[in-house]
């Protein structure tokens, strides 16, 4: 771990147009290695892009791939950066929101997406914030890797609130705190088959709930890196009349406007996620 360590903490230092440069090559020399990523990528836009001609599907799924890798990079620089390297690397607009949601003393629900930059995304906007934006994460089997993951993370964002500890959670935001969420991975339980690229995906339905026990404030939030190498990150309002009394349509929400999200980047987001692994019943295994 000491090696791996330094070598996160020499990454994290990097000039941004040299980490993006490295991602961009250490995705090339892996790409063997990556074969199953990029064949559940290429099944997923497929799936979600089917009036773009098949040459231009493989090249954005590819474009995915290499742009996931480079989020591993993203991910390093957002637990172990010093803030004077991330200083001039976001273009935040809607702070003012979730200040005012902050200042009124509730928590903060940031509805966001698995983009490949979502870690360092939630970095800069508490580097903007002055205070750090809690995150949800999924654990890992392997004890040692978890327990670093943990530590670093810990150190910039406060106490992680593991995937499945709706508790945690829900006492998170009864004190008031702001927490990135993102609800757009498969799920097999508390979910509705809901559109997403006009293909049913399974999708938590439990979210409004957590945001009423938690007497939080619901915020949607999207970020991107653009072409010049800083990261757009964007707070909106909130949506109209959500949440509504049906949770159906509520996850069906989240779907449409994280599809418009994905739209504006679309070789930024995670497609090399099993999006669609639970299928509606009699419906064919897609993976």
């Amino acid at each position: 771990m000491p090696l791996l360590h330094a070598l996160a903490w020499a990454v994290a230092r990097l000039p941004q147009g040299a980490l993006l440069a490295l991602g961009r090559a250490l995705a090339w020399i892996a790409w063997p290695l990556l074969r199953s990523r990029r064949r559940i990528a290429r099944i997923n836009v497929d799936l979600c892009f089917p009036a773009l001609a098949p040459g231009e599907r493989r090249r954005l799924a590819d474009r995915s791939v290499v742009n996931t890798v480079v989020g591993a990079l993203e991910l390093l620089r957002a637990w172990h950066a010093p803030a004077w390297r991330l200083r001039g690397l976001a273009t935040i607009e809607g702070l003012e929101h979730l200040r005012a949601a902050l200042e009124g003393g509730r928590g903060v629900l940031l509805v966001t997406g698995h983009f490949t930059c979502s870690e360092l995304g939630g970095r800069l906007l508490g580097e903007a914030l002055g205070r750090p934006v809690r995150v949800v994460v999924r654990r890992h089997n392997n004890a040692c890797l978890e327990a670093w993951f943990d530590r670093s993370r810990e150190a910039v964002y406060g106490p992680t609130i593991g995937k499945k500890d709706v508790r945690a959670l829900i006492r998170a935001l009864q004190a008031g705190e702001p927490v990135a969420y993102s609800a757009d991975q498969n799920f097999s339980y508390q979910c509705a088959f809901v559109p997403f690229f006009g293909v049913p995906a399974a999708t938590l339905t439990a979210t409004p709930e957590i945001m009423r026990r938690g007497r939080a404030v619901m915020l949607p939030l999207w970020f991107h890196r653009g072409a010049d190498g800083r990261y757009r990150i964007r707070i909106e309002s909130g949506w109209p009349g959500w949440p509504s009394d049906d949770p159906v349509r509520d996850a069906a929400h989240y779907m449409q406007a994280l599809e418009a999200a994905v739209r504006e980047c679309p070789e930024q987001y995670l497609w090399a996620h099993r999006r669609f692994k639970t299928r509606p019943p009699g419906e064919p295994a897609v993976y």
